[in-house]
């Protein structure tokens, strides 16, 4: 049965290894289908070393080894679930909407492996859990990303375009009383914090590190040269692509990781603003949005078109908008735009697993 009101708790980790963010949400939704939230009580759990370095080299093992690190990943997030419960001493609780984290992402071979979906995730939970809502869109013909556009759409309407600076930067936007278009942008903080770990810290505070490095012209026009930039939505990265593009330049440019941080910077401010000239008024969330380099940056060329947020929604939205997913796939709604992915259909993408004893 449909009803007015949800209370869920949305989980997310992003390709920069950073923790799980949970976010413990009121979903609202009228009758005329217009949805409204709450972040009521939010948290990140920072990996340890040894997950941080387990999902890292994730994208590098084979099928048996990834099955074996499935089983574990979802087992941490069974257990971070309860005890955030636990914690905020959550009673009302309707759905849990978990992304999972991806170690593979091929769409254009059918591959997309998000871990931490297994049923054994609702052991002992007390409410349904829904998740793996890339690999339906995949099977589809889609891209199976990016999928946070539909929230952008339903919760933030207000802005012309939502960009979020995580472990890539993607934006979504409404095309002209059109379908819904989104796609990644580059690379992010999955590079910045590649660099920065050079330097001993696990990212770049404030941009801090980049402000003492040099742009370096040649790896700039390299960067914003390459072939991913030229193509047309729908489209999407991974870590393979980073791998495969990024760290040939890596060895290629003997650079200093202040001179790598400044360039990379230059080149992510130039990939937003070129997709962002239409635009009034564009909404910045994720961790990026804290970094005062690249903000820097970006209100230099256009003062007042980008607005960041409170800190809660910077860094807890896409949580919030996967606990949205979820509700819409409860309610057998859909959650998944074959305009932004390129899937045959709209569908509603999600598996739902019912809580098992403990």
């Amino acid at each position: 049965m449909k009803k007015a009101k949800y209370n869920v708790i949305g989980l997310m980790s992003g390709t920069s290894c950073d923790g799980i963010d949970l976010a413990y949400c009121e979903l609202t939704v009228t009758e005329n289908n217009r949805w409204g939230y709450s972040i009521i009580k939010a948290q990140t759990i920072p990996y340890n070393s040894l997950w941080h370095s387990r999902l890292s080299a994730a994208v590098t093992l084979d099928k048996t080894a990834v099955q074996d690190l499935d089983l574990a990943y979802t087992s941490l997030l069974n257990r971070t679930i309860l005890d955030f419960i636990h914690e905020f001493k959550i009673s009302e609780l309707d759905l849990i909407c978990s992304h999972g984290h991806t170690v593979w992402h091929k769409p254009q071979k059918g591959i997309t492996w998000q871990i931490g979906n297994l049923q054994s995730i609702a052991q002992g939970l007390p409410c349904p859990v829904v998740c793996d809502f890339r690999t339906q869109d995949v099977a589809l013909k889609g891209q199976g990303a990016p999928l946070v556009p539909i929230g952008d759409q339903l919760l933030f309407h207000e802005f012309d375009a939502c960009i979020n600076l995580g472990g890539f930067a993607n934006i979504s936007y409404q095309h002209s009383e059109g379908p819904t278009i989104a796609y990644d942008l580059c690379p992010f903080n999955i590079v910045l914090n590649y660099w920065s770990k050079k330097l001993g810290s696990d990212f770049d505070e404030n941009g801090n590190y980049a402000r003492l490095g040099s742009i370096q012209p040649d790896l700039l026009k390299q960067l914003n040269a390459l072939e991913y930039y030229h193509l047309t939505p729908p489209k999407s990265l991974g870590a393979e692509w980073v791998q495969s593009n990024f760290y040939p330049l890596y060895e290629h440019f003997n650079l200093k990781p202040q001179d790598w941080l400044a360039t990379a910077a230059h080149h992510m401010v130039h990939q937003i603003q070129t997709s962002t000239i239409k635009f009034d008024r564009v909404l910045l969330t994720g961790g990026g949005a804290f970094n005062g380099f690249i903000l820097e940056g970006l209100n230099e060329a256009a003062p007042l078109k980008f607005f960041v947020p409170n800190r809660d929604l910077i860094n807890y939205k896409e949580a919030l908008i996967f606990g949205l997913l979820g509700v819409l796939r409860y309610r057998e709604e859909v959650n998944c735009l074959a305009s932004v992915t390129g899937a045959v259909r709209d569908h509603s993408s999600g598996v739902i697993w019912n809580p098992v004893g403990p």
